[in-house]
């Protein structure tokens, strides 16, 4: 049985989610403690028991001390078992991070699989449904399984409520590489909203334009959601390319103007623009695991994040597989496997 210290590394929820996806595609059992130890509120939340249960569900895998606040828990796989499920965050934890955690042993499995996932879609705390749909899945259809993910209904922080339904089409993963995000093709970008005063999208926008502003004036929209799904409000600023696509979000937070908001977002979106690098700080981390179950390899990157790190420690510890990064003086780092 692997044992693994859940405060090394990044420390974060991602060892318990990237641990059981391994575990379910190897079927090697763990036991993982110190789990989210150097956190405001350590060990499991809500949505980190969603993402276990619904890995134990696909499987009969069993677990202990799997329970809210729990600082220790060890899994033992079953088989994956494809077919539909239902699984409720009950919070507005994110769906999202539920679907990373069981993606890959499906997506791997012998026959096609329906999920239906609610809870958080829209969280500050994790990739928006809009990025796991528009810059994550085309590159894992790229490697060969077919994912298609439909966001039914917005689930903003506190309120919870999203609903996503995801069909996947398993098939063996493809070694690829990634190494060129090739010409840009679109940018845009998107003010959703529910709940809340027009004016607060409004001078969202109003300083995006300023932010950005060789884009055209065509690139800037806003979206205003029915009000039983907020209230919330998100800045979406998108760069289309040829092999990849870059989503930078921003959330409004009471007390924090929308201006700066919006600012902060377009100076990350243009730093990565500015560079030639394929995956962004938040779809690098992603990438590990397919690529370690693919075999091989590459992809190039923005600066290595501490997610990035502790995804290669934990696949390494599974598989036997390490990535190897290099990092590079002049052009991007890379990543390749094995």
């Amino acid at each position: 049985m692997l044992h693994i210290d859940g405060s090394e590394g990044e420390g974060g929820g991602q060892m318990v989610r990237n641990s059981c996806a391994l575990s379910l595609v190897t079927g090697q059992p763990f036991r993982i403690s110190n789990i989210r130890a150097r956190r405001s509120r350590p060990g499991l939340m809500r949505q980190h028991v969603t993402a276990v249960e619904a890995a134990c569900a696909i499987s009969n895998s069993t677990c202990e001390g799997l329970m809210v606040g729990s600082s220790e828990l060890t899994f033992r796989p079953g088989s994956v078992v494809p077919g539909e499920y239902h699984f409720a965050v009950g919070t507005a934890g994110s769906t999202g991070l539920v679907l990373q955690t069981i993606l890959m042993p499906l997506a791997l499995a012998s026959a096609p699989s329906r999920l239906v996932i609610e809870g958080g879609t829209h969280n500050m705390m994790a990739p928006p449904f809009d990025f796991i749909e528009r810059c994550f899945l085309p590159i894992v259809n790229r490697m060969g399984p077919r994912i298609a993910a439909n966001l039914v209904r917005h689930g903003f922080y506190p309120r919870g409520g999203g609903r996503i339904e995801v069909e996947i089409e398993p098939a063996p993963l493809a070694a690829i590489e990634c190494v060129d995000r090739g010409p840009l093709l679109d940018r845009r970008l998107q003010v959703a909203f529910t709940g809340l005063p027009f004016d607060v999208a409004e001078r969202m926008v109003n300083k995006a334009r300023k932010a950005l502003a060789d884009w055209p004036e065509e690139a800037f929209s806003f979206r205003e959601l029915p009000a039983d799904q907020g209230p919330g409000v998100i800045l979406l600023a998108e760069a289309a390319y040829a092999n990849v696509t870059e989503i930078v979000s921003g959330f409004g937070r009471l007390g924090v103007p929308s201006e700066r908001i919006a600012q902060q977002t377009c100076s990350r979106l243009s730093g990565y623009a500015a560079g030639n690098a394929f995956a962004g700080p938040f779809l690098q981390d992603q990438l590990i695991l397919p690529f370690v179950l693919a075999g091989g390899g590459a992809f190039t990157l923005v600066k290595p994040s501490q997610h990035t790190l502790t995804a290669i420690d934990v696949a390494g510890q599974f598989t036997g597989i390490t990535p190897r990064l290099q990092i590079k003086d002049n052009g991007p780092n890379l990543i390749s496997v094995p």
